[in-house]
Formats: structure tokens, sequence, C-alpha cells
């Protein structure tokens, strides 16, 4: 089985595939990124579903790159024979989803081989397949999948398989596209021109100015990667395109995270609009005023593609998991926690959206002003915190933080922008959280924030108390914070979440380190004016992105491995922000982008 880091993404802006360095897609829901997997092989074995495309005898060399700053993968192979390239790519989103794969002569000639085995419902069912003339059709369902080559297609051991040698020069073709069962056979796009059409949809979008300098190539790759997991039909993006890659090698911390949590309402935000990608910004605004409308009090932490709110958590049995993490799980149960963190993300993201002028009109106030009505209610509880803790609640400092946050975001949309409400009464209910934080998240014996009331424990999270505006980069009790952290809750120079040993989280085993942490941590290094040691660290973060550029979750450093599933959205907006703060001072407070939303 490959590596995590192993893995390059293609995509379509509703759904997107993971292809390892042999030429094995061993990843792909249809239609959409929180359907069903017809491979889903990264799970298990090849049984459950994979298509690879390669040189049929091995090679002695292989290399990969993304065409430009495209989402179209090349893959070259050096063999005895001959040399040969592999492009991959999925045209955005037409009517149906299609992958397009095609094998490229470029010196000598190479015996090629094409494996493809298609398994419904995550490896569970195998297709009936018949020949519906120069094409293959795969049944199962709901759901049928089209094949069509220009090299011959044989039935072998419940798989399709094509042995053909390629010369230089030679080009040859090979489409897959979904549909459903009921209709009737989807339109074949032409690949050449698809390809063409592709590689134009990126330059295009890659139009928009970003980081200049040294860290342009890293922050324009994440940006691509980050457009990749939008659905493009609602504008939510979805935290990862996998499910259930673990966090600990063998261990059980393994996750759904094809949805969209509101958590990174801010960083989506901040990192499009500083890049300026408004359009991108504006819809993922737009996503989260639809999804979070109706009652303030049932107000979930995450949500699905189209703001879908049920989310029921299983587990796949038949999958024996990533290395034998098991179990797989689709669904994600902590959708039902209370996170008081969500309502001041919320708050924070749609004031950056009205200060960058993506909120022209007043069309959420009320709503907005009815998620304070009910935080004010609530925010003196207990929650599960933003790590979505599975043990007993606590209060947690960063939600009382948080709670903070939608105060004062409140009670500045009313002083900056003349918008009406009880400003005196949140004035004072933001002076009532930060006197509680203060008095009651600090430890009196070391002076650095606490995890949680009462507690001594540290959490990553508090590397975000200067981020949120709460106090600043100077404050004694922040820079011995990010000091404390740097030094105690670090391995081998980067940031755990917390340990996992001292914070009952309600879960066994451990994982990595966890890579949004130590993007926070450069961040905050840069702001208490150690510039040279977050340049440092930012370097190192960014050597450890795989050869394509992405990023998993987590990190081992024991192993050198990537952890977690994977590319994470969590690891990618905060690359970007951090990006933007040593480059030009941007994004240094999750509320700064005003000049350059103005700019674009």
């Amino acid at each position: 089985m490959a590596r995590i880091e192993d893995y390059a993404l293609i995509g379509d802006l509703h759904t997107a595939a993971l292809i390892d360095r042999t030429g094995s897609i061993d990843w792909l829901c249809f239609p959409r990124f929180d359907s069903p997997a017809c491979f889903a092989a990264l799970l298990d074995t090849p049984d459950a579903g994979h298509w690879r495309l390669g040189p049929s005898g091995g090679a002695t060399s292989s290399r990969r790159r993304y065409r430009g700053s495209s989402l179209v993968l090349e893959t070259e192979w050096d063999t005895p024979d001959g040399t040969v390239r592999v492009t991959d790519f999925m045209p955005p989103r037409g009517h149906h989803p299609d992958v397009i794969r095609i094998v490229e002569g470029l010196e000598g000639e190479v015996r090629m081989s094409s494996e493809l085995a298609l398994r419904f419902d995550y490896g569970s069912i195998v297709p009936w397949v018949r020949r519906r003339g120069d094409e293959l059709e795969a049944v199962a369902g709901p759901d049928s999948v089209w094949f069509w080559s220009t090299v011959d297609i044989q039935g072998r051991d419940l798989t399709s398989v094509s042995d053909f040698v390629v010369r230089e020069g030679e080009r040859v073709p090979f489409v897959l596209t979904w549909g459903k069962s009921h209709e009737a056979m989807p339109h074949r796009p032409d690949p050449f021109h698809a390809l063409q059409d592709t590689l134009e949809f990126w330059d295009e979008w890659n139009r928009t100015d970003t980081v200049e300098g040294r860290w342009e190539e890293a922050v324009t790759r994440s940006l691509v990667v980050l457009k990749a997991m939008t659905y493009a039909p609602t504008g939510g993006i979805v935290a990862a395109v996998t499910t259930s890659l673990p966090e600990e090698l063998g261990g059980t911390r393994n996750w759904d995270y094809r949805y969209c949590w509101l958590r990174d309402a801010t960083y989506t935000l901040q990192a499009m609009l500083l890049s300026g990608h408004v359009e991108e910004a504006a819809a993922w605004r737009d996503w989260l005023l639809r999804t979070v409308a109706g009652d303030p009090g049932d107000l979930q932490i995450m949500y699905g593609l189209d703001g879908a709110r049920r989310l029921p958590e299983m587990e796949l049995p038949w999958l024996k998991g990533y290395e034998g993490s098991s179990p797989v799980r689709i669904g994600n149960d902590a959708a039902g926690q209370l996170q008081l963190d969500v309502w001041g993300e919320v708050l924070d993201s749609l004031f950056l959206a009205r200060q960058a002028g993506l909120e022209r009109e007043d069309d959420s106030w009320n709503l907005q002003k009815a998620l304070m009505h009910h935080l004010e209610a609530r925010w003196q509880e207990p929650d599960n915190g933003l790590w979505e803790m599975r043990g007993d609640r606590r209060h947690f400092t960063h939600s009382k933080v948080m709670a903070w946050v939608a105060a004062d975001r409140m009670v500045r949309s009313v002083e900056e922008f003349g918008l009406n409400g009880p400003v005196q009464r949140w004035r004072r209910v933001r002076d009532e959280i930060r006197a509680d934080v203060l008095a009651h998240g600090v430890s009196p014996t070391t002076g650095t924030f606490t995890q949680s009331y009462g507690s001594d424990n540290l959490d990553a999270s508090l590397l975000l108390i200067p981020r949120v505006g709460f106090l600043p980069f100077d404050d004694p009790r922040v820079v011995a914070t990010v000091e404390a952290i740097q030094r105690d809750l670090t391995q081998d120079g980067l940031v755990m979440r917390y340990r996992t040993e001292e914070s009952a989280d309600g879960l066994p085993g451990s994982e990595g380190v966890f890579l949004a942490c130590s993007f926070w941590l450069v961040d905050a290094l840069h702001g208490i004016g150690r510039t040279g040691e977050a340049r440092a660290l930012f370097d190192r973060l960014l050597s450890l992105r795989n050869d394509v550029g992405l990023l998993a979750e987590e990190y081992d450093p024991v192993t050198g491995r990537q952890l977690g599933n994977f590319p994470q959205a969590f690891s990618h907006f905060p690359l970007v922000v951090a990006a933007h703060h040593l480059t030009s001072g941007e994004g240094e407070r999750s509320d700064d982008v005003e000049a350059r939303a103005e700019e674009g």
C-alpha cells in the first residue's frame, strides 16, 4: 500500500481522485466528494476498487508533477525500452464527471497495462459489465460507469484489462464517465480537447495575484488544492477528500472529513481574500449564510456539502482500513457536539465579509443578532472544544475566547458599519467574557493560558489568542504562552494539538503533530518578534509537503510520514495566511484583509 504522501490529487470541483506513484487511482467517489467510493483500495486492498495505468514490466525510475499551476498531473516512467508519460485529469464538471488519462510515448516503446476494477459502495459491490458499441458499461444499483479507449479492453477476473504498446509520438486516451443507471449513456468528451480546456480553466483561475517571491509556488499550489476541494454548486469546501485515513497507523482515530466545518470559515475567507480570490470567498460566505439559517440553537460544527445537517456515523466492517487502521467510518457523530467557538467563527467570518465589501446589504444582520442572542445565554456553559473532545465537556479557554470574538465583532459592526443592535449590552458581555477568561484561563503558577479552566495543560488553540485580537502579541501572557507551547507542546519542533495523555479526550491511542498548529506557531513567533525562527519553521513545514505540494492533517516526525485525511484544507489555509503574514504583514489578525480586498 502506498504511503499517504505518495498520492496526488485530481478533481473537477465536485469530487476528486487520489493517484499513487505507480499510476493507480485508489480513491474516487462518484458523483460527489461524499458519495460512496467506487475505488476504495486506499482503505483496503486493490480488490476494493482501483484503476492502475502504467508500464506492465515496471520502471527503472519515475517522476511526476502538475503541469504549471493546474491540477493536471503528469507522471513519467523510464523503462529499459523507453520512456512514457501518463497525463491524468478531471475536466471541471459539465453534466457528468469524467476521469481522463492519456498515455504518450516519449522515447522508444513501452509495454503498458490498464487494470480497471470498479467496486461500488466502498468496495462492497461488483458491477455487471457489458459491452455497448465501442464502450463498456458497468452497472450496479443507481450507478453506471462508461469506459472507453482506443485500445482493446478485455474482461479478466472481474477486471477490465488492456495490454498494449505505446511508441514515441503515439497517444492513447482512456475516458471513464459516471452516470445514473436509469439514464441514457452520457456524452463522451474528446480527451484532447478536454485537456486543453482544463489547462485553460486553471490558467485563467490562477491569474489572480498571490504572494510574490520565495513562497509564491507554495501559496499558488495550496490555493489550487483549496479550489479543487470546493463543491462548485454550493461553494462549500470539504475538510478533506477522504475518510478514515488514520491519525496513528494501526489506530482507531479515523474520521470522515468529507464535510464542511464552520471552524474553517474565517480561515477560508481570509486565505481567499488575501490572495484576491473574491469570487470563491463570496461563494463560501453565501454557503455559510444558507447553512446556518434557522434556529441559532441548532447550529452545528459541520454540515454536508449542500448544508445537510444529518451526518450519521457508521462503520464499514468489510474494509480493513489503511494499513490495518480500523474501523473505517463514514458520517461523523461530532456534528452533534456543542462547540461554542463556532458561534465566534461564524460571526467573525461574517464581520470579515462585510469589512471586505462582500456584504453590501444587511441581509444577514438579523441572523447575526439571533446567533449573538443565543450565545449570550450559553457562553458560560462547558463544551466539547474545537478539537471535538469525546470525553466530558469542559470550560475550554479557546471556546470562551471565541465567544469574546463574537461579542467584539457585533460591537464593531455597530460602531464601524452603523448597524442597529443593543451595543451597550454586547459591550458588557464582551467585558464579562474577557474578565472571565483572564481570571480562570491563565495559570497562576506559569502565567500562561491553559487548555481549560482549572487545568495547567497547554493547547495549540491558545496560539490564536492574539490572532483574533483578544490580546496583542506583545502581552506578557501571550508571549509566555507562545514560548511554553514551543517548549512543551512540540515534537521535534512541530506542534501537537494537545498531549493526549493529559487531556482525557475520551479516545484511545495517540496522534502525530498537527500541521495547522505548526503554521499557527509560525504566525505567533512572527507576531512576538521572532521572525527568523518563524521563517525557518515555515520553510521546514513547506519541506514536509509531498513532491506535488500536498499536505495531510498530521505528520509523524519519527517515521517521517504524513498522517490523517488527505489533502487537508486546514493545513493549506494557514499556509496561505502565514505566507501573507511573513511577506507583507497581511493576515496578522483574523479580520485583516481590507487592503487586499479593496485592491481586488
